[in-house]
């Protein structure tokens, strides 16, 4: 069969590698990517060092407002996808990149796979839950990296096609683990293990309100914990077209976005994690790293329960408080899977479709 895969996100990338390596046993694909996140070290690096097929083509849609963008990639898949003629197309998680392709892909009458379905954070005024709703009403596979995600799905009547694969992503950490093991970062910032706090800052809800924005900062550095911030572009550009300096936050060590294998070693090797990224809360959870979550929801339910993530929302005082404080330990049971996500999503695409287009 050939899989027409779209991507066009960072977390996208990582989830992409291991997928598209099973595939290309048995399936040709065609991985398009739409260019949402188009900086060097937001893109083209993690191809490279992740080794992802270079994209059959790259819709280089770049930046902008939501509506700007996604009507940018449905212009672009359109007559791609009429060109191509794929058997069924694959989508990941919940970017405009993903309800773009699930939109064209369903209206061709093309069936869609999406990677990551199933997740709510059950707040409509979060661009990504509008996009996963959207996508998974419109797939006829839906890969699920949780039993959480298939309940979801069962309350909103999604039944047919579901099928609890495990994570992606933690196939992906498993797969780089040993590669990012040989990362110098650590060396190159003169950081020491489990001595610092990784934040990573990106959600329009933490960027966008500014007061938002500089709890978080002032939380973080208020703790007097040294934090490492590889700092997103659009909130970089955020803060200095709003006059914030950043060497007024003395315990921040800001840095420019990095490669998976070096974000990989610096995130394993922290001693705690601030985030508002979805998939980072997994990676922390797998690595065995308190997370704080500045988010008042979250998808990933399981590293709450489990003690090992802790939503506070964009809170100065509480952020603080958690940077002193918070230490879980205990278990961390397997919800995600046991690494192997890429075979059995291979498996359900044989299985729901395979047989019915060699009867075509």
């Amino acid at each position: 069969m050939k899989i027409f895969t779209i991507i066009g996100a960072r977390p996208q990338f990582v989830k992409c590698a291991p997928v598209s390596a099973e595939l290309r046993k048995t399936h040709t694909e065609f991985l398009v990517h739409t260019g949402q996140h188009y900086d060097e070290n937001m893109s083209h690096i993690f191809f490279d060092e992740m080794g992802i097929p270079k994209p059959d083509v790259n819709l280089e849609v770049g930046s902008g407002s939501h509506a700007t963008q996604t009507a940018a990639m449905m212009t672009g898949l359109e007559p791609l996808m009429l060109e191509q003629k794929p058997d069924a197309v694959m989508i990941y998680g919940d970017t405009n990149s993903t309800v773009a392709a699930a939109l064209v892909a369903a209206k061709l009458h093309i069936p869609v796979i999406h990677i990551e379905a199933g997740l709510r954070s059950f707040n409509l005024k979060m661009p990504e839950e509008i996009n996963r709703i959207v996508a998974d009403r419109l797939s006829k596979i839906l890969c699920c990296p949780t039993e959480t995600a298939v309940e979801n799905l069962a309350n909103e009547g999604i039944k047919n096609g579901v099928v609890n694969t495990g994570d992606v992503m933690y196939d992906a950490v498993l797969m780089f683990k040993p590669l990012s093991e040989k990362s110098d970062i650590l060396k190159t910032l003169n950081a020491n293990s489990k001595k610092y706090n990784l934040i990573t800052i990106h959600r329009a809800s933490n960027t966008d309100i500014l007061e938002n924005l500089l709890n978080i900062l002032n939380g973080a550095n208020d703790s007097a914990q040294h934090s490492i911030f590889p700092i997103h572009p659009r909130t970089k550009n955020i803060i200095k077209n709003n006059g914030i300096s950043i060497n007024s936050f003395n315990n921040i060590e800001f840095i420019e976005p990095l490669g998976y294998l070096d974000f990989m070693a610096l995130a394993s090797n922290a001693k705690t994690i601030t985030t508002d990224s979805g998939g980072l809360q997994k990676e922390a959870y797998w690595h065995g790293v308190p997370c704080i979550t500045v988010r008042e929801e979250t998808e990933w339910v399981e590293t709450v329960e489990s003690g090992w993530n802790l939503l506070i929302g964009p809170d100065r005082e509480k952020l603080t408080s958690a940077l002193q404080e918070f230490a879980p330990s205990g278990n961390r049971p397997d919800y995600y899977g046991n690494g192997n996500a890429s075979a059995k999503i291979v498996d359900a695409i044989n299985f729901n479709l395979h047989k019915k287009i060699e009867t075509k």
